[in-house]
């Protein structure tokens, strides 16, 4: 079995349960960070309610010419290999330069042990490997599209 049908019936079992998201058609479907253990975890931690925001670099969505996501968006959330694990609806969108991301986010966000520390310094770790093979480099003042979400169902 494929990975775009496993996303299909996700789907299509999420409807069954759910009519008042019938009209919608598949929304995206993606995994969270750049590598196989990072990906998975996050997906573990949306199932759990743990991870309720995402950040995504300002600079991603305009290098790769993609549209920033929007308050009332859906998404399915998958492991690294493509299962789908969860599906997020937007709920709050707030563009905030690095150097004032709050500890309050980085608690939401739910990684690590969630502390602005851990946050700072894997997100821009994160940002150096995106922006590394482009001329462009990471500074402190950079926007962050801060993603807030509830899961709306998991490996239904």
């Amino acid at each position: 079995m494929n990975a775009r049908s496993d996303i299909e019936k996700f789907w299509n079992r999420f409807l069954s349960s759910n009519p008042d998201y019938s009209t919608n058609t598949i929304p995206p479907h993606y995994y969270f960070c750049d590598n196989k253990k990072d990906a998975d975890e996050c997906a573990d931690l949306v199932v759990k309610d743990i991870k309720k925001a995402t950040a995504t670099s300002l600079w991603y969505f305009e290098q790769h010419n993609e549209v920033s996501p929007k308050a009332g968006n859906l998404a399915i959330v998958t492991d690294w290999i493509g299962n789908p694990k969860a599906i997020i609806k937007t709920t709050k969108i707030d563009h905030v330069a690095f150097n004032q991301i709050t500890a309050e986010f980085a608690e939401i966000e739910g990684e690590g042990d969630k502390s602005l520390k851990y946050w700072k310094e894997v997100h821009q770790a994160y940002y150096e490997r995106e922006m590394e093979n482009y001329s462009d480099e990471f500074n402190e003042n950079m926007i962050i599209v801060c993603e807030h979400f509830r899961r709306i169902c998991s490996e239904v």
